[in-house]
């Protein structure tokens, strides 16, 4: 008998939305906190938003900045870009000055689309006055003419301020008179797979972000990859706490999407509106992706293990935390099954994840395997690949790789070479395919000749019952070259001094990997959604020279 195959139904972002609105009209497409669009009602806002950016000069290619905090108005804006064939470039909604300024530069913005304060301490457009001062003295519902931001030529507000340099909503949309829905769809059709669809910035550390430009193609089979292993279905509603401008809410986006479920997300996460959210949508499948996001939420004094019950299925890599922390999270999330994953911005998200009907140990202990079209190896120091077991740097390959980094032709030559994206991520493979991460080659520490992992030590003080979330760093040393820090934070009602937990440590790991001091922290310095470790490598060598 031939053998029965699969195929894979790939669209652009912007048919995505299409075909959902086909499919399942009046289904919830995106729920917020007392807010929520059908699929019907988000494609209609979409294809104005299109004929909004159209009047306004945006044209296919041109690249657009979202300067916003996570909302439908968001997805609205992001979805008439891909309608465009024009370039969604995500703007991190804690960036400051400098780093809105560089990106503007960079990824040569055209317009960008922000709003003013949603929240104390949270003003979007003072952050763009101060990252270019002559908006200020420039006229209000106009275009824009700045030296220091030569190609950009607008700012969109999301609401009715008459604020220097900037177009109000009202006056922007307005603008949507000029272009005909019939031009809208016929630049739709004509958007391709391998088309850039997004350019979203990494994090720097010692340099400036780079642009990772990712392709539609890469967007959408990924997400479709993460809803085949999930096997999930319209029947599903997924949450996920993460912000818009990360990749970790866009291509589960695609997923959810793909798959006709419900996607339920926040303006930005905070635990007890995550809690509250949860009981509103009853979400079956769970994206926190980060073990902060579910730990907050465990230790709010509004969790109820019995308001987590529609959760079948959480995306949290246990493999890279302390039993403890396991254990609190099989109990707190009772009927659901955690799956771990491995991934990144270059990959346009995960690469591998666990199938649900993996054991429980392989769940727990791995981060499962690639999706079908990705190809996973190890590579060691002397560049020959890894046998099972042996760690090495992590190099992907496939579909779902970064075009390039956009306008940097060096740093994209030494990530990909000869086909294979290289990471800069330590791993190993098993006899079964599974892959496990051993940390950033980065925060390798290099202890009197020893290389020692931070996540090793993490891992360790993590087991012990008085700390939540524990993160290790190098602190330079004129003997040892570098020693281990440790930043630690407790649970609450907790209590346990430094040299409780080095002592600890003793007899638990090898001498020279025992944290030489430790350091207590409140609340941590964060991107999008991780923890900055350069960061506290700063605050490790601060602290070291005040005592």
């Amino acid at each position: 008998m031939p053998t029965q195959s699969e195929y894979t139904t790939t669209t652009t972002v912007g048919d995505l939305l299409v075909r959902a609105r086909s499919l399942w009209p009046d289904k919830d497409a995106i729920r917020f906190p007392g807010d929520k669009r059908s699929f019907a009602q988000l494609h209609e806002a979409a294809m104005l938003r299109a004929r909004e950016l159209h009047g306004l000069g945006i044209r296919p290619g041109d690249h657009v900045g979202l300067f916003l905090p996570s909302c439908i108005e968001y997805l609205e804006y992001y979805f008439g870009l891909a309608y465009l064939g024009a370039v969604s470039v995500p703007m991190n909604a804690r960036y400051r000055e400098y780093e809105l300024r560089y990106q503007t530069v960079n990824a040569d913005l055209v317009h960008i689309i922000s709003t003013t304060s949603v929240a104390e301490g949270l003003d979007f457009r003072a952050r763009l006055y101060q990252a270019f001062p002559a908006l200020q003295q420039a006229s209000p519902d106009q275009p824009v003419a700045l030296s220091d931001a030569p190609r950009l030529r607008g700012i969109t507000l999301l609401n009715d301020e008459v604020s220097p340099g900037c177009l109000r909503q009202s006056v922007s949309s307005g603008y949507a008179r000029f272009t005909k829905p019939e031009v809208i769809e016929a630049l739709r059709r004509a958007v391709t797979l391998r088309q850039t669809a997004l350019i979203l910035y990494t994090s720097g550390t010692t340099s400036d972000p780079k642009g990772c430009m990712i392709s539609h193609e890469a967007l959408v089979r990924t997400g479709i990859g993460l809803a085949e292993r999930y096997g999930m279905t319209d029947q599903d509603v997924f949450w996920s706490p993460l912000p818009m401008f990360h990749v970790g809410a866009l291509f589960p986006l695609c997923a959810a999407w793909h798959a006709g479920a419900t996607y339920a997300s926040m303006q930005h996460f905070d635990p007890g509106t995550a809690l509250r959210l949860i009981r509103e949508v009853r979400p079956t499948v769970g994206y926190p992706s980060f073990a902060l996001f579910l730990s907050d939420m465990v230790y709010h004094p509004d969790f109820r293990a019995e308001d987590m019950a529609s959760l079948r299925l959480i995306n949290c890599s246990m493999a890279l935390s302390a039993e403890p922390f396991r254990a609190l999270m099989r109990k707190s999330f009772p009927n659901a099954v955690f799956v771990g994953t491995y991934g990144m911005t270059e990959t346009a998200g995960t690469v591998t994840t666990s199938d649900p009907s993996d054991s429980e140990t392989e769940r727990l202990n791995r981060l499962g395997r690639p999706f079908a079209g990705l190809s996973v190896k190890i590579i060691r120091e002397d560049g020959h690949e890894a046998a099972p077991g042996e760690i090495g740097e992590i190099c992907v390959k496939g579909f779902s790789i970064f075009t390039e980094y956009y306008r940097d032709a060096a740093k994209t030559a030494e990530a990909k070479r000869d086909g294979w994206f290289h990471t800069g991520d330590l791993g190993s493979l098993d006899d079964a395919g599974t892959l496990m991460f051993h940390g950033r080659a980065k925060d390798m520490l290099k202890v009197g000749g020893e290389n020692v992992a931070a996540l090793e030590i993490e891992m360790i003080v993590a087991k012990h019952p008085a700390v939540k979330t524990c993160q290790v760093v190098g602190k330079p040393d004129e003997r040892l070259q570098e020693v281990p820090v440790a930043f630690v934070e407790l649970v609450p009602g907790e209590a346990v001094d430094a040299a409780e937990l080095i002592a600890y440590c003793k007899g638990r790991i090898a001498s020279f990997k025992v944290p030489r001091a430790v350091h207590f922290i409140a609340e941590w310095p964060m991107s999008a959604s991780k923890i900055q470790k350069f960061k506290l490598r700063e605050q490790a060598v601060e602290l070291a020279a005040s005592v």
